[in-house]
This record gives C-alpha cells, structure tokens and sequence, in this order.
C-alpha cells in the first residue's frame, strides 16, 4: 500500500470510529511506525480534514450544531474532579484546556472529556503518571472551550461553575 492510499484508509477508519484510534494501533494495522502515522496525520490535516489528538488517540472533529464557550476558571489540583463533574454533568464536553505561559505563549491540551468513563479515565491518567497540570503554570489560572446540545445546558454549566467559584469574572 502505498502512503496516498494508507492516508486514505487511515482518515475511512478514523470517520468510521465511535472512539479515538491509538496512532501505535494505526501502525500496526498498516505496518508502518507510530511516527509515519505522526506525519500522516500531519498531512490529512494540512488538506484540511479536521483530527484531533487526544490522550486516548486521534478522532474526528465533526461540526455539529453545538453550542460552544471560552471560560476562564482558575482553581488547584484538589478541585479538578469537581470542575469537570459539573460539565459533563450537564452533558458537557471539555474539548480543551489552554493556558497563557510567560516564555511560550499558549499552550493546549486537547481534552475531549465528555463522559464520567472518560473524566475516571483521565483522573487515573494524571494520578498513576504523577503529571503535572498545565495550569500549575499559572497559578491555578486557564480557559477550557466546552460545549453542549442545549443553550439550557450551557446556562446550568455556568451558573454552577459560577457559584463554585471556579469561573473568573
């Protein structure tokens, strides 16, 4: 198979997925390296097709009709379950979290946390790695893109985050 036609079958396979595809399980698949699929991806996505990485993998990025917000929240570690709760409680997703560093500008995490699955999964994630949060950068401080079905959802996302004290105003 040659590299046009593996791009081709990669960008099928990831439309196709209802979950994220590991790159390392792409390589397999076509037998090639996990860096080769690195750089295919870099390429669908220069021809304009939208893939996100996210810590279980690549997906899809499908313009559906939702309704999407920039907040700026700030709290520490102790309170991060509590803040993604409250989205994905309203049927949320956490598609992002970017921070303002100092030396390097923005810096951002893909997320795509839209489930208590996924927000379990990441919590084990960030615990068993004993990584670091991008907003320990700044002291607490960074904005998250979520979004939802309904404007109604949004407004109780909000409203929550508000009176909990995470969103900065």
């Amino acid at each position: 198979m040659n590299s046009n036609d593996r791009r081709e079958q990669i960008l099928k396979n990831l439309i196709e997925s209802n979950k994220p595809i590991k790159g390392t399980e792409l390589a397999i698949k076509y037998n090639v390296t996990r860096q080769i699929i690195v750089k295919d991806v870099a390429i669908l996505r220069a021809k304009g097709n939208k893939i996100i990485a996210t810590p279980d993998g690549y997906i899809i990025g499908r313009e559906e009709n939702r309704v999407k917000e920039i907040i700026a929240v700030v709290h520490d570690d102790s309170r991060l379950a509590e803040e993604l709760n409250i989205i994905i409680k309203y049927g949320g997703i956490v598609e992002d979290v970017i921070v303002e560093h100092p030396l390097y500008g923005e810096i951002k995490g893909m997320l795509m946390i839209k489930n208590l699955n996924e927000l379990d999964k990441f919590l084990v994630k960030y615990r068993s790695n004993e990584a670091k949060l991008l907003s320990l950068l700044t002291d607490g401080i960074h904005i998250h893109t979520i979004s939802t079905d309904t404007k109604e959802n949004m407004s109780n996302i909000l409203k929550e985050l508000k009176m909990n004290g995470f969103i900065i105003e």
